[in-house]
């Protein structure tokens, strides 16, 4: 409402409008910079009366946990205190093997640098986090202590005490000052992520998605699935969102159970042409399921009986259909049933986290996310590379302040190896950097120079931390903010017996700036396609998950069907984040490739545990040999492998068909055979859609 038109009456309601509005954008936004800025202080000011070392380290661990809400800075805060002592302790044992020996003790930092960057990358959460800190951290007091290493064990313990002073400041600050929990934010995801699915499912239903928009929107979904999961992690560590963690673990269960269902169906309708009967279908499926979707979906399953019986009699009624146009119809009828159950379980889970209600899940698979090997390898190569490289340059040029910029290079290669785009992630760190060396000098030479006590110290220094905050609270220029934050605490933080050294500073800023430098040409030209989400490495990992669907071991099938999922979702959700909003068309086929992969690991799935329940003889041995074909191509896929794949599934066909003809089979038997030739058909509608120019040369359309 305009404010002109405002009447005295309805004021106080438009003001308290504007207000929450306010609050809820750029009001958050004041009180998190106000939080961050206490916190900081808080730590420098206790670091001070403590007598520290360096009060700037318990002062630059605030910014490094300046994040939203407490639930997000209490798993840091964990996280960096244990990779701190871990590489604390890795410093103190690398020094003690081998004193005074400084090529061969930077050979081991090197090898140990490496291994923990590889591990970070590895695991992608904050739980990476750890081994970032504990290979960093063992170069930090390792390097200033080859001149001096019978220091080392004091610096390795100063250290930690000023990680740890400034790890509990931000974590009590954050969760009793205006706190922000992570809970209600997760509470909300679930919100949106039912929401969307549901007007998702109504939209390619009533048929207002192209198939590039759904898979799209695929893409999307696997992300929104690892940031639930993201968000479950942090919100852990808030009391009383702890008891949710099962649910929270059924919930992106189920949603991965539902969203395949509906993609392996949609897909179905899609393929059917005029010529077959599911078109037809629609009319029962697809009116029934769009009305339903908008009532009760825990009678979902039920409500859509009476369709599907329906749609199953006007099927038994034509007699002109071709044994492959009936199983693409019966296919059709049994995943709209199918898709039923699973929503119903889905928004059976939904409702008990919507009315914190506590629900009995029996042994929910939780969502792990995990990086190719290739991207894994390649990033703790590098590191180790910059670290050796960085100090090559060190010992060469003489130059005593590139013990820094080897620092520094090794905190940032290890920093930016499980980000999607390392050189974006540097270059916006290393602008901070630049923005913050006149501020910082000017504010330690101008103003912090005249304070004269604690206060008035902060009055000095809060204009620049505020600036950087600040930044930090925008996405866009989020690194930015943090480079600021980081580069400006460590010198515009006095220290207990202070001396001002412009030249030293100009060397200091000099050398942080280089090692930055250092690290954005290493990532520029060393292994640059080997980063998260490269779509070579994507696709070469969606094709080794779908050949283990055929290897690995079955079980009930559950655990196997979940780790499948999860792992192709997980490859989605990294291709996402490198692709950006607009992926391109070459990201696309990657999608629709990984997609097909999903629907073809599934049927695969099932086929196993059919044959594991069905007895020997020939039916047996040809579904062997067309699992054993079909994993020789996913682990192969070249042309000859797709020929002998299809052709090994045209033959298990024939021999269920040559069984079902005898009519000797007993019910359950000739229920799963018939299962079976579903399975097929779906496993050969995939290769259809993967190698089209590679399919049978007779023309076959049905395995089965």
């Amino acid at each position: 409402m305009a404010q002109g038109s405002t009447t005295s009456s309805d004021l106080p309601a438009w003001l308290a409008a504007q207000l929450r509005g306010w609050a809820a954008s750029d009001g958050e936004r004041l009180i998190f910079v106000a939080r961050s800025a206490f916190a900081a202080f808080l730590a420098l000011w206790i670091a001070f009366r403590l007598g520290l070392d360096s009060p700037g380290t318990a002062m630059t661990t605030t910014f490094i946990l300046a994040l939203p809400s407490s639930g997000m800075v209490l798993e840091k805060a964990f996280y960096r205190l244990l990779g701190t002592v871990v590489g604390c302790g890795a410093a103190l044992l690398l020094i003690a093997l081998f004193p005074q020996q400084a090529p061969v003790l930077l050979v081991g930092l090197a090898l140990w640098v490496g291994l923990c960057t590889a591990g970070a990358a590895m695991h992608r959460n904050q739980q990476s986090y750890s081994f970032v800190l504990a290979g960093y951290t063992a170069c930090m007091i390792a390097v200033p202590a080859l001149e001096h290493p019978a220091g080392v064990f004091a610096a390795a313990v100063t250290r930690t005490t000023e990680v740890a002073l400034g790890v509990i400041v931000a974590a009590v600050v954050h969760d009793v000052l205006f706190p922000r929990a992570h809970g209600r934010q997760v509470r909300r995801t679930v919100q949106a992520r039912y929401d969307s699915f549901l007007a998702f499912c109504r939209q390619v239903l009533a048929g207002r998605l192209t198939p590039a928009q759904a898979e799209l929107a695929h893409l999307r979904f696997a992300a929104d699935i690892a940031a639930l999961e993201s968000g479950r992690a942090a919100a852990f560590f808030e009391t009383g969102a702890r008891g949710h963690t099962r649910q929270l673990h059924a919930f992106n269960g189920a949603f991965m159970t539902a969203l395949t269902t509906f993609y392996t169906l949609h897909r179905l309708l899609h393929r059917a042409d005029a010529a077959s009967p599911v078109p037809a279908l629609r009319v029962f499926l697809d009116a029934p399921l769009h009305a339903l979707l908008a009532g009760s979906l825990e009678e979902l399953p039920a409500a859509l009986a009476p369709a599907a019986g329906t749609a199953r009699a006007a099927l038994a009624a034509r007699t002109d259909l071709t044994r492959g146009a009936a199983i693409d119809a019966e296919t059709a009828i049994e995943l709209a049933e199918r898709f039923a159950l699973h929503l119903a379980a889905f928004d059976a889970i939904y409702r008990g986290l919507a009315q914190d209600k506590r629900q009995q899940v029996s042994e929910p698979q939780a969502y792990a996310p995990k990086t190719p090997p290739g991207i894994v390898l390649a990033s703790g190569a590098r590191a180790a590379f910059a670290l050796l490289a960085a100090a090559t340059l060190w010992y060469w040029l003489a130059w005593g302040q590139l013990a820094t910029s080897l620092v520094m290079t090794t905190v940032f290669c290890a920093l930016a190896s499980s980000s999607p785009r390392p050189t974006a992630m540097v270059r916006q760190v290393m602008t901070g950097f630049l923005i913050a060396t006149p501020l910082t000098f000017a504010t330690e030479f101008l103003l912090v120079i005249r304070a004269s006590d604690f206060p008035m110290l902060v009055l000095a220094a809060v204009p620049l931390f505020a600036l950087a905050l600040w930044l930090m609270t925008d996405p866009k220029r989020a690194g930015i903010g943090i480079g600021m934050a980081m580069f400006s605490s460590q010198f515009v933080a006095p220290v207990n017996l202070m001396h001002y050294d412009a030249v030293g500073m100009a060397n200091g800023m000099l050398a942080q700036i280089a090692g930055v430098l250092l690290a954005w040409v290493i990532f520029a030209v060393l292994l640059p396609e080997h980063t998260m989400g490269n779509r070579e490495h994507v696709r070469a990992a969606l094709w080794r998950e779908a050949a283990h669907a055929c290897r690995r071991r079955l079980g009930d099938g559950k655990r196997l069907r979940h780790r499948f999922d999860n792992r192709v979702r997980d490859l989605l959700s990294q291709l996402n984040a490198a692709a950006g909003p607009t992926p391109p068309a070459p990201t696309r086929a990657v999608v629709r490739e990984g997609l097909t992969l999903l629907e073809l690991g599934h049927a695969v799935i099932d086929l196993r545990l059919l044959l594991a329940a069905s007895m020997g003889g020939p039916v047996r041995n040809a579904l062997q040999a067309a699992l054993a074909r079909l994993a020789d191509y996913l682990r192969a896929p070249v042309a000859g492998a797709n020929g002998a794949a299809v052709a090994a599934l045209l033959d298990a066909g024939g021999a269920i068909r040559a069984a079902l003809a005898t009519g000797q089979c007993e019910p359950d038997r000739a229920a799963r055979l018939r299962t079976a030739l579903v399975d097929l058909h779906a496993i050969y509608t995939s290769l259809l859609d993967q190698a089209a120019d590679t399919l049978d040369p007779t023309g076959a359309h049905h395995a089965a």
